[in-house]
């Protein structure tokens, strides 16, 4: 069974930093970028960031400067690392790894998966 598995979540203060993990367990022989998103209570699922196969990464505004995405291929995971957290931050985080159309080898099909969700809480 192909799946992504999240870790890292919990409650934190104000200012305070966590790192979020994402670990595919599965098999496939597709290049991927691995992108993040939130929903927070009574909002749609936003963006959050992304960092691509080529190593080049993507941000919203709402965390630039403050959140940044990583990866490490060997242990096929990927990482969020969110410093100088505030309330507004407070969701739900998924990761999401998407293979890109027409780089798989060996006659496998691209696919998305989408981690469990985790909660993130900051209080003020």
């Amino acid at each position: 069974q192909v799946e992504l598995v999240e870790s890292g979540g919990g409650s934190f203060q104000a200012g305070e930093s966590a790192r979020l993990s994402c670990v595919f367990r599965g098999y496939s022989l597709c290049n991927y970028d691995w992108n993040w998103y939130r929903q927070s209570p009574g909002k749609e699922r936003e963006f959050v960031g992304s960092i691509f196969t080529d190593g080049r990464t993507s941000y919203a505004d709402s965390v630039k400067g403050r959140f940044s995405v990583s990866k490490d291929n060997m242990k096929d995971t990927g990482y969020l690392q969110m410093n100088s957290l505030n309330a507004e931050d407070t969701a739900i985080y998924y990761c999401h790894r998407a293979e890109i159309a027409g780089s798989c080898l060996n006659g496998m099909t691209e696919a998305d998966y989408w981690g469990q969700g985790i909660q993130v809480t900051v209080s003020s």
